[in-house]
């Protein structure tokens, strides 16, 4: 049977021996694809490897390989002192994890929705972010506090809350949000390895999604700095930026509004604090228009953070039109399948407004 790299290779030479040109994303069908969870997964079980003070714990992350098979496999292969089943009591197992990185050890907490950690917010806030600032930099708190967040599928209000704003509010945390595996793998990484709390909010709908990983992304050396985004797509008449699942509605309306000659370039931020702001403007810089796009609430939102980031730099000067924002709406999620649609930002949405603020039709 012949190797997905041999077939990789036979497809470019069919096309060169034909005499078309050999398109330039060939490295991405040929890449290995891997789904968010497996990627997850893979980052947690080289980190266990590479260090004995790391260790997981958190509800149903053991025995059942985790509510979501984040954890799957990791019980089995590093026993019931790396991977601890927890009972249900966000704060208790929380505070444990906070006291145990205190101690010297590297804990990473999940949690089975960030709905939930709302009960270990004190933990999280009070005791993780606070200590290093309030001990003068004598006591490091190496945890990474993980789990889904933000809008689900059908399961209503009380879990589909993104905490992302919530937690970049808060000095002494790092917080993360990846789109894609690449993302997964390289910020999980690092985050794990960072010296500080490091609040990781992925996405549930994304776990089962498939996308290409590089080489390099597969080796175990693979990590992505934290407070780096990325442009996924290069473009010169608007920028979007966004984080997790909100990405691939920018990417899908990129593709959309291409088609009507307008090029967006779309940035996925990966990390929410602290904030790159740097990418952003060199964006703006090109395009002179710019779009933020997130699934949270509005009201002292990211995408209000990096408006008023835009606003009080250089930056106001290069926008031709006043930036803009879109969010879900300003109200707790519906559970009615269609309500639930119509309260987070669409790829129409952003097609909509991309066309409102470049005023074309």
């Amino acid at each position: 049977m012949a190797t997905i790299k041999s077939l990789c290779i036979r497809n470019i030479t069919n096309k060169i021996t034909k005499g078309t040109r050999a398109f330039s994303t060939t490295k991405y069908v040929c890449a290995k694809q891997m789904t968010v969870r497996d990627a997850l997964n893979s980052a947690l079980d080289e980190e266990l490897e590479r260090d004995d003070k790391i260790f997981l714990l958190g509800e149903e992350v053991a025995q059942y390989d985790g509510a979501y098979k984040v954890s799957r496999g990791l019980w089995k292969k590093y026993g019931d002192k790396r991977v601890i089943d927890t009972p249900i009591t966000e704060m208790g197992f929380a505070g444990l994890a906070v006291g145990a990185a205190m101690a010297g050890l590297r804990p990473v907490c999940e949690f089975m929705t960030f709905n939930f950690a709302m009960q270990a917010i004190d933990q999280v806030i009070n005791s993780a972010a606070k200590t290093f600032y309030m001990s003068a930099g004598r006591i490091n708190v190496p945890i990474v506090f993980r789990g889904p967040n933000g809008a689900a599928a059908g399961v209503a209000a009380q879990h589909s809350q993104c905490f992302a704003a919530w937690y970049a509010h808060c000095p002494g945390l790092k917080v993360v949000s990846p789109y894609n595996s690449e993302d997964a793998k390289g910020l999980l990484k690092s985050a794990i390895r960072d010296p500080d709390p490091v609040v990781f909010l992925e996405n549930e709908i994304l776990y089962g999604v498939q996308y290409p990983m590089s080489d390099e992304a597969l080796s175990k050396d693979f990590v992505l700095p934290l407070g780096k985004a990325k442009v996924e797509r290069s473009g010169k008449h608007i920028t979007l930026v966004a984080h997790s699942k909100a990405v691939e509605t920018c990417l899908e309306a990129a593709k959309e509004l291409s088609g009507k000659g307008i090029e967006a370039e779309v940035i996925n931020l990966r990390s929410i604090r602290p904030l790159d702001i740097t990418t952003i403007a060199a964006s703006v810089a090109k395009t002179n228009h710019l779009i933020s796009v997130e699934q949270g609430w509005p009201t002292c939102g990211v995408g209000a953070e990096i408006l008023a980031r835009i606003m009080e730099s250089e930056s106001f000067f290069h926008l031709d039109q006043p930036a803009i924002r879109l969010t879900g709406v300003d109200v707790p999620m519906p559970y009615a399948t269609g309500l639930e649609a119509a309260a987070l930002p669409r790829a129409k949405d952003v097609v909509e407004a991309t066309k409102k603020i470049l005023k074309v039709k």
